[in-house]
This record gives structure tokens, C-alpha cells and sequence, in this order.
């Protein structure tokens, strides 16, 4: 793809978008179909010149791969597109979506069938970017590095090319050493490497030593691991406990390159490398990637991904506003979204940030989105938090705009019709988006009959009826009847203090609360913010003063067994490595199951002390680092600058449970750096802890950069040697750049019995 996005990179700073595409239509599509047969490395094929009629955010800076491609969007399915509807019909019109926070890129083609063999041509390259199996990542990988160092494209590298690209790949190599591997993987003798020279050369240049180490280590033979020498390798080692025949075997047929040794159910020592760079070796449990928790639960006993102003992609002032910040966050797996509303022209209502210079899109494009992208990534219930700041006449049309797109979608009646005692579950609630606002009166008001009687109310308590009465006719005078009645489960309420929730306040209502609110609740009154969040739902969002769209860190807000708790999604850094690390397990649905002592109404936890934690602790985890796979260099980095990576281990969880170690930096290699270094934390609530694995560059000046990272739930961590494929700071996958390591997880002793 590097040749056509130069392409298209010329023809933006040059300002020409009017050429016509006919021309090279054929020529690119028959030079995509050698990539598809591999007579091409994927993405080389060039592109078609297109007009692109105005940039919605800034265009790419750089040539980009087709594995950086996300999807191709067909029509005007973008503001841009939307803005040009009637100058240019959909046909003509597409979309690249890209992964991570890059911006879109807008293309209209001069025909319907120009259009057609861009799209098909490049959802073709998509499929098959992401189909292949890990062997052919590692073939993509060494062709793409072969054309990167290949200068003059003559097909050959000579040894000061070779020179060139080990500076490209993060390798400091003496140069003899490096003319001596040269020399050897040149069986021709002809001062050149091509083809399997190539490949030679590579596999020198990565050989893991340590792995090898491992494998003698299990093998008699030093050769092959035979089913019982890999049966006791996953036993001793992995800890891997049942069916552990049934796995070598699978282990065997799906990474053994040898079919002679597959045969015979032995596997060599490039299969074992395959092996434990594959999702079966990786640090994250596979099993937990799947749904694997209780959806059966009240909404109150999740962890439930969020969003604040997710109409921004930019920052809380200027920023602008778009349909494509809802679209990220759902596809994300996001489950409650913010919309803030407004009067707007000719009576229809528009989103933006209200009293700031930040861009508008109108309310009918947001919900029309909501309903095409709720459920792509995850089919249980999304939360849409309503900030109505509209007038009566616009809130009618708000209501009637989410009844119309919506439809069946919006919930608007308790699921059986009678007055909860609890929330409903995720189960029960598929498919369906629920309204997060103001509402006129109680849920039972607007229900037919009495059903099961709420708990706890003290209706005989005339102060409170009063002042709910009062508060009734207030709603009335701001709040159109239509909108509060689209109002179900999210009924929004101030928060007037624990005790008042509980004697007044229902299992339907939901409190919003800033963050310094927040903090100072945990502080204050630790566990009885836990028990209150037993049963109903609370709602944390960013302090008004991040107007550059920062976020908090949601582990003290998760400790406390706070729910909904919203994050500026554009923004990237640890607060987001750490949403993301909590919600890329049971299937990515955007909900996570809090542990059994935050979802007891009786819990003595406190998270701030530890006299409250029950159960056997600590919990002692210990992380051997041992080496580094061809880590990324700086973005911005001077041209040729070799990084010093460090490892630093980050423990989130529990106050008494934050720690942080690190490894000694690697003096200019960010190829293959060994550390060896052993790490070791102490857990005491494990069930709440997050591990994050952080790589930096050292810079004895000034502050280390950032290389890459990968956080996960410790529940969801498995013991044994393990790579970490690391992510990118947007957190998108940076392959083949990984850590390797050793996880050992020690529990105390249980009580002894008689």
C-alpha cells in the first residue's frame, strides 16, 4: 500500500485532487492480484489517483500498510461525505477507516465502477492481511524488511544495504559480526543476498537463543520435543493442568512447519518458537478473550466500559465534534455513550460540547449512527447518558427522533412490566439501548400496576414526599413528558449522601458524580460507597478543568466498585491502557463481572483498608523479564537513533497493591535486548489488580519515551514462559514487537487441616 498512499500523499500536498482514476484502474488491480498470489508483498501495490474533495481531520503523514487498514466504508458515511451528498452520489463515495485514532480518509471516485474495484480490491487485501497464519506473518514480515532495505530495487541487498537495515531494525551489531553473518547466509558467493539468502541471513539475525535453551532443556534429543517430552513442558511449566495430551497434540498439528515430525506427534524447535509466539503462548488466558463470565447479574454488579462526550474527538474547547467519536467507542466495545444537547436550527437539536468553540452535528446523525453501530462488537445493552440542555418544543423532537431511528432498539418499559427490585441483567437486556436522563416523578407512576413493591421507601415520611413532589413539578415545567417517558432504568438523581440513597432513592436511579467527588467519597466513607454500588449505579466523569481532554485513572474509581466510569476514549496514555487492558477480556463486550465481595450488600470491604479484605493474601507474583523482539523505534526519533529499552512492571489495584519496578536500560538494542531480570510484587487484593508491562527509552537528559505496552487483568494472566505482543500508546498491535518472560503466580498456604 506504500506506493499508492505516496500516491495519494503527492497528489494532497500538491493540491491537483481533480485527476481522474480510470487511467491506472486496471494496471493497480492487476498488480493487487499479484499480491493476492504473492507474487507481491501484501500492500506494495500502488494506488489510482482519486479526488478527495476536503480533509476532515489531517491526512496521513507517512506511507501507511494495509494491515493498518480497519475496514472500507461504502456511501456518505462520514460528515465530509454527508456535507457533499448532493454534488456526489454515494456510489462514488467511500471511506477508509483506519485502526487507532488516525484520522479517516474521504474518497469520491469519478465512477460507480471505479468505486466498486477500489473497495472490493481493497476489502480483498484487508481479508487477506488479516487471515494470515502466523508463518506467513513472519514470510510478510522478512519480504517487507527485504523492500525496505532493498534501495535500489534491483532484487538484491549488498552488505552496506544490510548495514543500512540493521540500523532500520534496531540493531547495533559490530560491523564484523554482521559481515561475518553476511557472508555466511551468501551461499552463492556473489556479494549479494537474495531470496533464501535473505531468509538465512533473517533467521540468524533472530535467533532466540534463550528459547533454544528451553528446549534442550525438555528435549532428550535435542532435536525434536516428542508428545510426552511437550506433555511435561506444559505441565511443569505452563501449569497448563487438564486435558494437557489433548493440547500437545493441537499444539503439534497447528504449529509444527514439519509434516514429517507432525506425522510422528513430535515438534521441532521452530515449531516450539511458534508455539510460544502464538495466542496459546501468550501471556493473556485465550480463554478469557471469549465471553466466559455470568451475564445473569444486575447491571449494578459490572464494571461497565464508558465514555465522556464521546461526540469529541479532539479537546473539551475547540475540538470537533463527530459521528465518528460514537463509532470508535462502539466498535471498541463501549457500552455508555454521552451526547450533550442543544437547540438548533430549523428545530432540530445538535451535539456539541455547549459554550465552547467545538464543532456541531445534529442529534439525528448521532442516534441514526447509535442504532447502525450498537451491537457490531457486543450485543449486550448500551447506556446513551442524555445531557438535555434543549427546549421543550426540541426535547419533543429529541423524543420522537430516538423513538423513530431506534424503534424496537429503545427501551421504554420496565422487561416485565412491574416495579424492580433490582437492575436487569446484560442477558436480559440484549439488543436494547437505554436512556440515561432526567425523568418526570418515580418509575412505578408510569406503570400500569402496583407489580412488586419497591424497597425500603418511607412513604410515610411526609419531608421526603413533599420534596418529591417539589421536584415533580419542577421536572414538569423543564421536561417534556415525551422525553421522561423514554426514560426507564437511568433515571438521573442528585447524589444527597449514602443514607438518603438508601431510604429514598431507587434500584432504577443513578447518581453522576465528578471525579474529586468521587475521591473524596472513597476517602471518607470507603464501604459504604462499595455497598452502595452493590445496588445501584454510579457514574465518574472528568473534572471540567481537563479541558485538553485528559482522564483520571479509573482503578481508584473501579476499586470502590463504581460502574460507569467515563473516559475521554480520544485520548490516549495510561488511563486508557488500563480501560482497555480491563475490557479486552470476555469477549470484548464491554462488560466485566466485579469479584464476589463488590457485589454483597453486607461487604465489609473497604478498598483504602486492608483490616477489611478478606480471603487468603498476598497473593506473591513474580515476572522474570528475560528478552525483547524487534521493538519499534521513537515516533520522531532522530533518523538512525538506536533505542535503550527498559522494562517497567506497573501494579494497578488497591492502594496498598500500587507498585511499580523496572529493569536496567539495554544500551542501543531495540533488536533482540536480554534483561534477565526478575521482578516481584506483592497482591493483596488480586482480584481488582491490573498489570501493565511498559517499554522505554532510556534518556539519561530528558524523560524516556515510550516503545510500547500491554495491560491485562491479573485474573486473566497465565503462569509459565509467555510472550506480550506488545501495543502501540493509540493501543493498537505493533507485530512482530514483543517481551518474553517467565510468570510465576504464589499463592499462601490455605489453612491446615485437622
Amino acid at each position: 500500500m506504500d506506493g499508492w498512499m505516496d500516491g495519494w500523499m503527492d497528489g494532497w500536498m500538491d493540491g491537483g485532487m481533480d485527476r481522474s482514476m480510470s487511467g491506472c484502474v486496471d494496471g493497480w488491480m492487476g498488480e493487487q492480484k499479484r499480491c493476492l498470489e504473492g507474487q507481491m508483498p501484501v500492500g506494495s501495490a500502488p494506488c489510482p489517483a482519486v479526488l478527495v474533495p476536503h480533509r476532515q481531520t489531517s491526512p496521513p503523514s507517512a506511507p501507511v500498510s494495509i494491515s493498518d487498514v480497519e475496514t472500507v466504508r461504502e456511501g456518505h458515511q462520514s460528515e465530509v461525505l454527508q456535507s457533499l451528498a448532493e454534488e456526489f452520489p454515494p456510489e462514488r463515495c467511500f471511506t477508509i477507516v483506519f485502526y487507532g485514532r488516525r484520522g479517516n480518509l474521504d474518497l469520491i471516485a469519478g465512477t460507480e465502477e471505479e468505486a466498486q474495484c477500489w473497495v472490493q480490491g481493497l476489502r480483498q487485501l484487508i481479508e487477506v492481511a488479516t487471515s494470515m497464519d502466523q508463518r506467513e506473518r513472519i514470510d510478510q514480515w522478512i519480504r517487507d524488511w527485504f523492500q525496505k532495505a532493498d534501495k535500489n530495487k534491483d532484487g538484491r541487498m549488498n552488505f552496506k544495504e544490510v548495514q543500512r537495515l540493521l540500523k532500520m531494525m534496531n540493531v547495533d551489531m559490530n560491523e564484523d559480526h554482521a559481515l561475518r553473518l553476511f557472508q555466511a547466509a551468501d551461499k552463492s558467493e556473489s556479494g549479494t543476498l537474495e531470496g533464501e539468502e535473505f531468509v538465512l541471513f533473517y533467521k540468524a539475525l533472530t535467533e532466540r537463543k534463550e528459547v533454544q535453551s528451553l528446549f534442550q532443556e525438555f528435549s532428550e534429543d535435542g532435536k525434536k520435543l516428542t508428545l510426552l517430552e511437550l506433555v511435561d513442558f506444559l505441565r511443569q511449566e505452563q501449569l497448563e493442568e487438564e486435558g494437557t495430551e489433548e493440547l500437545a497434540m493441537e499444539l503439534i498439528d497447528k504449529y509444527e512447519p514439519s509434516e514429517t515430525a507432525r506425522a510422528r506427534h513430535a515438534l521441532s524447535a521452530d515449531g516450539f518458537l511458534m508455539y510460544l509466539c502464538s495466542p496459546e503462548g501468550s501471556i493473556f488466558n485465550p480463554q478469557h478473550r471469549a465471553l466466559w463470565q455470568d451475564m445473569t447479574q444486575p447491571l449494578c454488579h459490572y464494571f461497565i466500559s464508558s465514555s465522556h462526550n464521546t461526540y469529541l474527538i479532539e479537546d473539551q474547547i475547540r475540538g470537533q465534534s463527530s459521528i465518528e467519536g460514537y463509532i470508535r467507542a462502539l466498535k471498541r466495545g463501549c457500552r455508555c455513550l454521552e451526547v450533550d444537547c442543544w437547540d438548533g436550527p430549523n428545530g432540530e437539536p445538535i451535539v456539541y460540547h455547549g459554550h465552547t468553540f467545538t464543532s456541531k452535528i445534529p442529534f439525528r446523525e448521532v442516534v441514526s449512527t447509535l442504532g447502525k453501530y450498537a451491537f457490531q462488537a457486543s450485543e449486550f445493552p448500551v447506556i446513551l447518558s442524555l445531557e438535555n440542555h434543549c427546549s421543550m418544543e426540541q426535547q419533543e423532537v429529541l423524543a420522537q427522533q430516538l423513538k423513530d431511528i431506534l424503534g424496537e432498539q429503545l427501551l421504554t418499559a420496565t422487561t416485565d412490566g412491574r416495579v424492580p427490585t433490582q437492575l436487569p441483567s446484560p442477558e436480559e437486556l440484549k439488543h436494547k439501548i437505554l436512556l440515561k436522563g432526567k425523568k418526570i416523578g418515580r418509575l412505578e407512576d408510569t406503570l400500569d400496576g402496583p407489580g412488586d413493591e419497591a424497597p425500603d421507601v418511607s412513604d410515610d415520611d411526609n419531608g421526603a414526599e413533599a420534596e418529591e413532589e417539589k421536584r415533580r413539578m419542577k421536572d414538569r415545567e423543564s421536561l417534556a413528558q415525551a422525553l421522561s417517558d423514554c426514560v426507564v432504568y437511568c433515571k438521573n438523581v442528585s447524589f444527597r449522601g449514602f443514607q438518603e440513597a438508601r431510604n429514598h432513592s431507587r434500584p432504577s436511579e443513578i447518581s453522576s458524580l465528578s471525579e474529586a467527588k468521587a475521591r473524596k467519597l472513597i476517602r471518607d466513607a470507603g464501604n459504604e460507597f462499595v455497598r452502595h454500588n452493590t445496588w445501584q449505579l454510579t457514574r465518574i466523569y472528568p473534572s471540567g478543568m481537563r479541558t485538553d481532554s485528559s482522564n483520571y485513572s479509573p482503578q481508584e474509581m473501579w476499586n470502590a466498585g463504581c460502574q460507569i466510569v467515563a473516559l475521554n476514549f480520544q485520548t490516549a496514555g495510561m488511563e486508557m491502557d488500563l480501560c482497555d487492558g480491563l475490557f479486552s477480556q470476555n469477549g470484548h463486550c464491554g462488560y466485566v463481572l466485579k469479584p464476589p465481595f463488590m457485589r454483597d450488600e453486607g461487604t465489609l470491604f473497604n478498598p483504602s483498608d486492608p483490616s477489611t479484605w478478606q480471603g487468603p493474601s498476598p497473593v506473591t507474583l513474580t515476572i522474570q523479564v528475560i528478552s525483547g523482539q524487534q521493538l519499534p523505534k521513537v515516533a520522531n526519533s532522530k533518523d538512525g537513533a538506536i533505542i535503550d529499552p527498559l522494562v517497567r512492571v506497573e501494579i494497578h489495584g488497591v492502594p496498598a497493591d500500587q507498585a511499580h519496578q523496572e529493569t536496567k536500560y539495554i544500551e542501543n538494542n531495540g533488536f533482540n535486548p536480554h534483561w534477565d531480570e526478575t521482578l516481584q510484587f506483592q497482591l493483596h487484593v488480586p482480584q481488582l489488580a491490573l498489570v501493565r508491562f511498559v517499554v522505554e527509552d532510556y534518556d539519561k537528559t530528558s524523560r524516556n519515551d515510550f516503545v510500547g505496552q500491554f495491560t491485562l487483568a491479573f485474573a486473566n494472566m497465565k503462569p509459565g514462559y509467555r510472550h506480550i505482543h506488545l501495543l502501540s500508546k493509540d493501543g493498537t498491535s505493533i507485530p512482530p514487537s514483543s517481551l518474553f518472560v517467565h510468570i510465576r503466580i504464589t499463592e499462601p498456604p490455605g489453612p491446615e487441616q485437622d
